[in-house]
């Protein structure tokens, strides 16, 4: 099954997308396969919580898993930090973010 997701690219362009949620996709793989950041300016680290390039800020209520204290420690160090940040790359697509909402934080 598919949901469909809104997000705000860099230069402040929403798309809405649809991203299956059979295929443990992350939020940062979703963005990368819609080609919504420049390659090289998302998902840096392949997804491991390591870097912050694939920060964004969460617009919609949904409900999100806690973050880990990897993804809490990257947070901490990275630039525009709001309290809404999360990284992309620990955003499962799961059918519950149906509509979910959310914009990239500007590249560091």
């Amino acid at each position: 099954m598919d949901i469909k997701i809104k997000i705000t690219d860099r230069v402040g362009v929403t798309h809405e997308v649809d991203a299956p949620t059979d295929m443990n996709m992350n939020l940062m793989e979703v963005v990368r396969s819609y080609e919504l950041a420049p390659e090289g300016t998302i998902g840096v680290c392949g997804g491991m919580a390591m870097c912050a390039s694939c920060q964004c800020y969460v617009k919609s209520e949904h409900e999100l898993p806690e973050k880990s204290d990897e993804e809490e420690a990257m947070l901490s160090e990275a630039f525009y930090v709001e309290d809404n940040s999360r990284l992309g790359c620990q955003i499962r697509m799961t059918e519950d973010l149906d509509g979910l909402e959310v914009e990239l934080a500007p590249e560091s």
